[in-house]
């Protein structure tokens, strides 16, 4: 069910012009302030956006996807677009959607794309449903225990069977050019899909990415994917900040070097020499697991989606 921010404004409005208590001597002056006056401190709607309800049908869990749609998509009615799938999509979605309009203002740097957001399950907080639907296995950090982990494998299904057809079929989306984009839990998952489901997704860009969960069980799995296959036929990049390593500063992790494990995972994959896969890392300056997440989306979008 679409539910459009603006449209609810305007049947307000309509209802208070419809009301037996408006004066119907009001002249069009008073009309015009009193709607204005209403409008003041309504909710910031991100204009050009939609909001779309995705049910689960096997976890019976309702989760929103919200969309952006390329600045030339209804003058172009013949050209399908590529799209960006994003995780954690409320606070990551408006982010990226003005990373790509600001980084192309001075000319095309990035090519236009549909941006998809991955929201969380309704009525659940980001921390309990990412717990739960971004890792691959239950066994959780000892400081998250009493939230439940693991379910990443049933949440890659429902993206499958409900999320990309949805998108597919109701907008000019090129499904062979589809990229996941995710930071922290969301760069584990997209880990997992790579090694699980590979041509779900065309690019993967995946940000500060917790390969450290449950003993890096993430190695476990690419090691897998490599015993049974001679190729992995994607573009991935991956980033990380360079603070994001042990150490006494607040800004430090605490326990996991995710640098460390950034580097060791590119150096394994390349170490197959898989003929269709490009994979391509970068520690980027004076940013910690909280700050990197700006800068990361602009240079992953620069990677995967430049601008032709």
């Amino acid at each position: 069910m679409k539910r459009s921010g603006p449209a609810v404004a305007l049947m307000a409005v309509l209802a208070a012009a419809c009301s037996p208590k408006a004066d119907a001597q009001s002249s069009p002056q008073t009309a015009a302030q009193a709607q204005a006056a209403q409008a003041e401190g309504a909710p910031y709607v991100l204009k050009g956006t939609q909001v779309w309800t995705v049910p689960d049908p096997v976890s019976g869990r309702d989760y929103e996807v919200f969309v952006s749609l390329p600045a030339s998509y209804e003058a172009n009615p013949q050209r399908r677009y590529p799209v960006l799938y994003v995780t954690d999509a409320d606070y990551a979605f408006p982010i990226i959607r003005q990373v790509a309009r600001r980084v192309n203002l001075d000319g095309p740097r990035l090519e236009e794309f549909i941006l998809v957001g991955l929201s969380y399950s309704r009525g659940d907080s980001g921390v309990v449903s990412r717990n739960r639907d971004y890792t691959p296995t239950p066994n959780g950090p000892r400081s998250a225990s009493s939230n439940v982990h693991g379910q990443g494998a049933a949440y890659q299904t429902y993206l499958k069977n409900e999320v990309l057809p949805f998108i597919d079929n109701r907008f000019r989306a090129d499904p062979a050019r589809r990229v996941l984009l995710g930071h922290s839990y969301g760069g584990l998952l997209g880990a997992q899909i790579l090694f699980t489901d590979p041509s779900m997704f065309q690019a993967y860009v995946l940000g500060s990415p917790s390969f450290w969960f449950d003993k890096r069980h993430i190695m476990t799995m690419e090691a897998a994917y490599a015993r049974s296959h001679t190729d992995l036929p994607a573009n991935v990049f991956m980033y990380v900040g360079d603070w994001e390593v042990p150490g006494p500063s607040p800004r430090n992790t605490s326990g996991a070097n995710l640098v460390r494990d950034m580097q060791t995972m590119e150096t394994t994959l390349k170490s197959h020499h898989y003929p269709n896969l490009r994979v391509q890392s970068l520690v980027l300056t004076d940013e910690d697991h909280l700050t990197v997440a700006p800068v990361g989306f602009t240079r992953g979008l620069l990677a995967v989606l430049p601008a032709k």
